[in-house]
């Protein structure tokens, strides 16, 4: 994840930089005026107070300590996630269910279970065929951030989506 990290940094920082340059010739600066610039970066994805790149066109839902129940935001992301799932009818998605370290392993895959089974009702509920959703549960076992803090585990707990 750090390499990511810093990968994203080192594109964002030459992305910067290459922008900086100057010129002294006024026709140049006249067309590069009336030419649009655009650049393309992945989506950043915002909450629990912490900031993500997302990787792949399905974002991730999060949830509270020892729950599997669907914040309004996460409700959104879903809605998100339907939305493309509608726009692509030849791609399914596996919903990776995830929690952070704290508890048992048991306890952990059980609750991951019940966020990914979450998830995929929610998207039923929206129209996605079911046959188009698998579920999986890794409780603790994939993290995405390390640590044992309030940050960390508020990353770890959370619904993946794999395309497939």
């Amino acid at each position: 994840m750090k390499k990511h990290v810093l990968y994203g940094v080192l594109v964002f920082a030459l992305m910067a930089t290459a922008g900086c340059s100057s010129s002294n010739n006024a026709a140049s600066n006249e067309a590069a005026n009336q030419q649009p610039v655009t650049t393309e970066q992945p989506a950043l994805k915002t909450g629990y107070g912490f900031d993500q790149w997302q990787q792949g066109p399905l974002g991730d839902v999060f949830y509270e300590f020892d729950s599997s129940d669907l914040s309004v935001e996460a409700q959104q992301q879903l809605k998100d996630n339907a939305s493309w799932l509608e726009s692509n009818p030849q791609k399914g998605t596996t919903i990776e269910g995830h929690c952070d370290s704290r508890g048992t392993s048991e306890y952990n895959i059980a609750l991951g279970e019940r966020r990914s089974a979450s998830a995929k009702e929610y998207l039923v509920r929206l129209g996605i065929a079911s046959s188009r959703l698998e579920t999986v549960s890794y409780g603790e076992e994939r993290p995405f951030a390390s640590g044992e803090n309030d940050e960390a585990w508020a990353k770890n707990r959370r619904a993946h989506f794999v395309v497939k």
